[in-house]
């Protein structure tokens, strides 16, 4: 049986995470143990016991999940790796399913997305924005309400395109304001505001991008060892020039799940998702 894997991003962190891994097998215990060295903090306490406001920081929520992927996968990898045929991820969960992929030590996938949290917190102190969960199908395009948007608020764009009728929009406060209601009166059953410190994944993470690109290019990088399929674009990366610049690229992009997963599912039909 071929298998995908797929990697969680920020947002599915929470207190405990990790800690009945780690109690069962040696391998989760080892890379824990290993993020807890290399960024001079203790994640794995903060993995296990929270508290959960501290866990969800966003230089922190970042390499807790990086280390957390990183330890499940260093428990499935002798179980299952031969068969894995590819691997994606979700935003953050990219980093990871790079990670998985061989294309980056678990150390120095650690120290670059605590880092990118860092960036990305900075960013949203600089230019503060919102994000908002847009749910149910419109009767336009989620393109078209956000550039109304833009034009009476400010701007707002589209970030995740997670599932037919499940978008995340990014931006300006006001903008994202007036996008949640517009997105009401073209039909949406739910406009809610997401608990997040910066509009990740629009043009106001622009700042980051030079610091991010800055310690991949200092970070050893492999061609992944099976393709991993990028956010921005949803098609397979298969070298270390093309992960280090779709990485790049992803901060200020969309995350373009749906399309994603359609082209795991086309290229891959009849694998099992993991």
């Amino acid at each position: 049986m071929d298998i995908v894997l797929l990697f969680p991003g920020q947002g599915s962190q929470k207190p405990g995470m990790g800690k009945d891994l780690v109690e069962a097998f040696p391998e989760a215990r080892t890379v824990f143990e290993r993020a807890d060295a290399t960024l001079g903090a203790s994640i794995s306490r903060l993995c296990f016991d929270g508290p959960a406001e501290e866990l969800t920081l966003t230089h922190n929520a970042q390499p807790a999940l990086l280390a957390h992927g990183a330890a499940v996968w260093a428990v499935a990898q002798e179980r299952i790796g031969p068969s894995v045929r590819a691997a994606a991820g979700h935003s953050l969960g990219e980093f990871t399913a790079f990670h998985a992929a061989r294309a980056m030590s678990v150390d120095d996938a650690l120290r670059v997305v605590r880092r990118r949290g860092e960036l990305m917190f900075e960013s949203g102190v600089r230019r503060p924005g919102a994000m908002a969960a847009i749910l149910g199908d419109l009767r336009e395009s989620i393109e078209n309400v956000c550039e109304r948007a833009t034009r009476d608020g400010g701007l707002v764009v589209p970030a995740n395109y997670n599932a037919p009728g499940q978008t995340v929009i990014s931006g300006e406060a006001n903008g994202v304001e007036r996008a949640m209601a517009l997105a009401k009166e073209a039909g949406a059953k739910r406009a809610m505001r997401l608990n997040v410190s910066g509009a990740f994944h629009s043009p106001l993470m622009q700042t980051a991008q030079d610091g991010l690109t800055e310690i991949l290019a200092i970070t050893p990088m492999r061609d992944p060892a099976f393709p991993v399929y990028a956010n921005v674009d949803g098609a397979p990366v298969t070298t270390a020039a093309g992960a280090r610049e779709r990485l790049v690229r992803q901060l200020t992009s969309p995350v373009r799940w749906t399309e994603e997963v359609q082209a795991l599912a086309r290229d891959f039909g009849d694998a099992l998702a993991s």
